[in-house]
């Protein structure tokens, strides 16, 4: 079963959901405060399980309304994705994937793991 990790980093706080196999499938962005990531990832668990694909690497692609995952090509040529919540935020964004099946394997995993993934605060490393 997948977890969030709550980690500090350089100017606030961002987790990382990762699968069961411990790879990390989604990652926030930087939050000002603990209470605001928590609240991104309520949001996460409970948007992703209902969130169609809007594939936009095709020409003409039907566009979703929010919430969504975004599936795009990046300047690398690699596939990724984004998670809009319904204000159209973006709150989760996942890795580069060589192959469009790869990435859509990142969005099932996330609509399965998120909804009842543990949350797991990560203790500072010391310096």
């Amino acid at each position: 079963m997948g977890k969030f990790v709550i980690s500090q980093a350089k100017t606030g706080v961002k987790f990382n959901l990762k699968a069961g196999n411990g790879e990390v499938i989604a990652t926030s962005q930087v939050y000002k405060s603990e209470v605001s990531c928590r609240k991104g990832i309520a949001s996460v668990m409970k948007n992703a399980p209902i969130a169609p694909i809007e594939d936009q690497t095709v020409e003409g692609f039907a566009v979703e309304k929010c919430p969504k995952f975004e599936v795009y090509k990046d300047k690398a040529g690699e596939f990724r994705f984004r998670l809009k919540a319904t204000n159209g935020q973006i709150i989760a964004v996942g890795e580069g994937y060589k192959a469009m099946a790869s990435c859509k394997n990142g969005i099932a995993s996330i609509k399965k793991n998120a909804p009842e993934a543990p949350i797991v605060v990560e203790e500072p490393k010391a310096k």
